[in-house]
């Protein structure tokens, strides 16, 4: 046992809660990633209490009192207490019997009477195995997580851990998330795993790689999938290694080594731009895919040159098989294609305002401003290579324009040539499409000039009087 003044401050209904307990005659601890952010001295956005001593019914009552309290999970002894704008989840110690293969195949019998430490030999990983009472500061670290944490390991609590395949990918992203290795006797477990990926939940698979995306350090996650075996999960990971490229350009190594690097850059990049989760993802996972063409269009010329032509054209299906296979939701690939396609679009010098009107249609409905920051971890994941930032005169003229968040919109619209007498219909459509390349290309500037253009080029005989 380590008491340690934890200067972590915890709101005041998780304090009233566990004092609530006691004076039931129980015990709270608090659990699993919670702790581990208090000892990182992070604010935790979240708080599990496992409650020892008491019974299902008196933890009821109790919470009831406190506000208001749902038993989300009865037959796993598990409690959500609602007050005071903040959720507290609730739970009784328990044993897990592996009954099946795969992510539910458990039984679980609760017992409130359970010592610590074989309540705590059910986590995942030692980090997440600490247990911290809040009203004493003192920390149980029945498996060594505090060390682990230090040195940035991520190990197995027990052997049990081989029972729940999902706990690979919680490795995947943990190792991200906190920067961490995992232990070679871990990765070891995680491989006997592979066998029961396919079992795992659709939604699960999405939420781990989700998590991996809001990371500091994504390369980490990539490199367990590499270490444990369940990157052959993704062949499109797989083909990048030794998928090579010229030394000229990418001193870094094989595709791999610079999807790392890009991977790690676009998180530093995200975070320095303070994108929301969603923006970030949308760059995390357009870092990921943006080389995806490569293995297929690679050669050497015959000057030994090595050369990948349109290969952000021919990564596209491939991207989308990807995003597909890790159930990643519709609105992300749609804004990841687009970046993709168009990552090697910018050239050097000073863009036309043609050519940034036309990128920034091309993108839609990803923006300019996001694919200069991929143009950026692009160029700046070569290391030993220094950063740059290539496309940066391409993101000031979108900015003078206007286009830098989504592209211009139509100066020529259904509404309006309605007005001028036009009818509905195909030849409408057709117009509309031709009124905005010609926007696009600088022909009329404002609705006036788009009205002229429009009686110039396409007005009905009827429409001009």
């Amino acid at each position: 046992m380590i008491t340690q003044p934890w200067h972590t401050d915890l709101p005041p209904l998780v304090l009233s809660l566990c004092q609530h307990i006691r004076q039931q005659g129980g015990t709270a601890w608090l659990v699993g990633g919670c702790v581990r952010d208090i000892v990182m001295q992070k604010q935790p956005q979240d708080f599990d209490v496992e409650v020892f001593g008491l019974s299902q019914d008196d933890i009821l009552l109790l919470c009831h009192a406190l506000g208001h309290c749902e038993a989300v999970g009865k037959q796993f002894g598990v409690f959500k207490l609602f007050a005071r704008q903040l959720c507290i989840d609730i739970a009784l110690p328990r044993r897990e019997l592996k009954t099946a293969s795969g992510h539910r195949g458990f039984d679980v019998e609760t017992d409130p009477n359970l010592p610590p430490e074989i309540a705590s030999s059910r986590r995942d990983f030692s980090i997440n195995a600490m247990m911290l009472n809040p009203l004493t500061r003192e920390l149980l670290d029945f498996h060594h997580g505090l060390q682990d944490l230090k040195q940035r390991i991520l190990r197995h609590v027990s052997p049990a851990f081989i029972e729940d395949p999902l706990r690979v990918l919680r490795a995947m992203q943990f190792a991200a998330r906190f920067n961490c290795t995992l232990a070679d006797e871990t990765a070891q477990l995680c491989r006997t795993l592979l066998a029961e990926a396919d079992s795992l939940p659709p939604s699960r698979i999405w939420q781990e790689w989700q998590k991996w995306s809001h990371a500091d350090h994504p390369s980490k996650g990539l490199l367990v999938l590499q270490q444990t075996g369940w990157l052959s999960l993704y062949p499109e990971l797989t083909a990048l290694i030794d998928c090579q490229q010229s030394p000229m350009w990418h001193p870094e190594g094989d595709v791999w080594v610079h999807t790392l690097q890009v991977c790690d850059q676009a998180a530093s990049i995200a975070s320095r731009e303070l994108l929301n989760d969603k923006q970030r993802e949308h760059l995390i996972f357009a870092g990921l895919c943006h080389d995806f063409g490569k293995p297929e269009t690679t050669s050497i010329d015959e000057q030994g040159n090595i050369r990948s032509p349109n290969h952000g054209i021919c990564g596209i299906q491939t991207t989308q098989t990807f995003l597909s296979r890790i159930q990643a939701p519709g609105i992300l690939i749609k804004h990841t294609l687009p970046l993709v396609r168009e990552h090697i679009a910018h050239v050097s010098g000073q863009p036309s305002a043609r050519a940034v009107r036309r990128l920034a249609a091309r993108l839609e409905p990803a923006s300019i401003e996001r694919w200069e920051m991929l143009v950026e971890a692009d160029a700046s994941g070569r290391y030993p290579a220094p950063a740059s930032r290539p496309a940066k005169t391409w993101l000031e003229q979108a900015h003078t324009m206007s286009v830098q968040h989504e592209k211009s919109a139509p100066l020529l619209t259904g509404k309006l040539l309605l007005s001028l007498g036009e009818k509905p219909g195909i030849q409408m459509g057709n117009i509309l499409h031709a009124a905005y390349q010609a926007q696009l290309d600088g022909d009329f500037h404002d609705q006036s000039e788009a009205i002229a253009w429009y009686k110039l080029h396409h007005a009905a005989p009827e429409a001009l009087e």
